[in-house]
């Protein structure tokens, strides 16, 4: 094909690959946050999400969020994308491009099930997920990237800005993963028993694959090996360092301790958060960006004790309030010497705090409301809980007829789930007591 970059087009391969990375990265960090028995059940949430979104976006999901049709969603020009073979576009073949969406697309659909660990359905789930990736995906997506009306939207000068995902990705699956708790209801013993992770080197080995994916994720939306990837990859690295920092010092103060769930569940937040600024922030905005997002999303996981939903790895927690933050902040932070808008901290105008405040408030809605439906339609027709004996034995055996573990210590189990020693001083769980799960 003529009219190929070579270099453009192997960082972006490069990151095309790096994003798909995150989708497994993702299911060991819920997988060890969740329960040893129902472990496998989480991690294939993940895994299924990608084999069942990987066709989808071919057939009809890139069509949707990239043929131009309208204010609200794509048109049906590009399904299949075979007619797009042989094209090329700013130095690249397009089919790169609905390749490195594609893993978008995937990992904003398996970020939900965090949310729901422990009493879904899995049946419910291979139904949910090609619902929701075409009916919220991929018309969010076009609002952001496409043709739609957030990228048409404009407030004196200003336009939205949401450089790899705040809003599509992140904001998106966070108010998803809120209305899924809504429909399926709280855990049995969720604020009386203990639902620690059962295993914490899983949950940093899964945050490290997110982190090293990540720079895919954020630099490769610059779609080229140019200064706007390089601004950020290093606004990427800052942001996540700052943001684990500020958690675990959350941590000391309200708990006397920094942990290692803590560590990788700041690093989360803070890479959450740069998401939408990564190329509009200088990296002294970009730490500033993460401190405050490490923060604020270690006291928001907490807010579920207070609210009564169980989100039981925190999605809302630190996808959508990390999301949110990350695109406000734009507001503030942006600095014209990154690329071209500048905040209110930097001389800018309020009219970009106020158009980013708008995007964030429609996918908000649009994401939590159309969920909501989808999830009560799914329900009403095949349930989407689980029975109760099933949550008490673990969905592993249950659902799918195996085990992670085949130690003797399973013969210990207590109600399928291994035992473990509750550190001296410390309550069991209650909804005043230290949040025992972090995603």
């Amino acid at each position: 094909m003529d009219g190929i970059d070579s270099g453009t087009t192997a960082w972006l391969l490069i990151s095309s690959a790096l994003v798909m990375l995150m989708t497994p990265g993702l299911a060991f960090f819920y997988g060890g946050m969740s329960r040893a028995k129902s472990v496998l059940n989480m991690m294939l949430m993940s895994f299924a999400s990608i084999a069942i979104v990987s066709v989808l976006w071919v057939l009809i999901g890139y069509s949707l969020a990239y043929d131009t049709a309208g204010p609200f969603v794509g048109g049906f020009g590009l399904a299949g994308v075979t007619g797009l073979i042989s094209s090329v576009d700013g130095g690249i073949p397009v089919l790169l491009d609905v390749a490195f969406q594609m893993m978008f697309a995937v990992i904003t659909v398996a970020l939900i099930s965090g949310a729901i660990a422990d009493r879904a359905k899995f049946g419910a789930w291979l139904l949910f997920v090609p619902v929701w990736s075409i009916l919220v995906y991929s018309p969010v997506a076009y609002w952001v990237w496409g043709d739609g009306w957030i990228g048409s939207l404009e407030i004196g000068g200003y336009g939205v800005i949401d450089f790899a995902g705040g809003t599509a990705v992140h904001i998106n699956a966070g108010a998803a993963a809120l209305a899924l708790t809504f429909v399926l209801g709280r855990r049995k013993g969720f604020g009386s028993e203990s639902m620690r992770p059962h295993n914490l080197p899983f949950v940093l080995l899964g945050a490290a694959l997110l982190w090293f994916g990540w720079f895919g994720f954020n630099a490769g939306s610059a779609y080229a090996a140019d200064g706007a990837a390089a601004l950020a990859f290093l606004n990427t690295q800052v942001a996540t360092a700052a943001a684990t920092g500020a958690w675990m010092l959350v941590e000391r103060i309200r708990y006397g301790k920094a942990t290692a769930l803590g560590f990788a569940s700041g690093a989360v937040a803070g890479l959450v958060a740069i998401t939408p600024a990564a190329a509009d922030l200088t990296p002294l905005g970009a730490i500033a960006l993460g401190l405050v997002s490490g923060a604020v999303c270690a006291y928001a996981i907490s807010w579920k004790y207070k609210f009564k939903y169980d989100d039981a790895l925190d999605v809302v927690g630190i996808h959508m309030v990390g999301g949110i933050l990350g695109s406000l902040l734009i507001g503030l932070l942006a600095a014209s010497s990154a690329n071209g808008s500048a905040g209110l901290f930097y001389g800018g105008s309020p009219a970009l705090l106020a158009v980013q405040a708008i995007a964030v408030a429609g996918v908000l809605v649009y994401s939590f409301v159309v969920t909501f439906v989808i999830a009560k339609i799914i329900d009403l027709v095949m349930g989407f809980r689980i029975p109760e004996h099933v949550e008490t034995n673990g969905l592993d055996a249950e659902l799918h007829s195996e085990t992670a573990y085949a130690f003797d210590e399973l013969d210990e189990i207590e109600g399928g789930e291994l035992s473990s020693p509750t550190p001296p001083g410390e309550e069991v769980a209650s909804p005043q007591a230290r949040p025992t799960t972090s995603a």
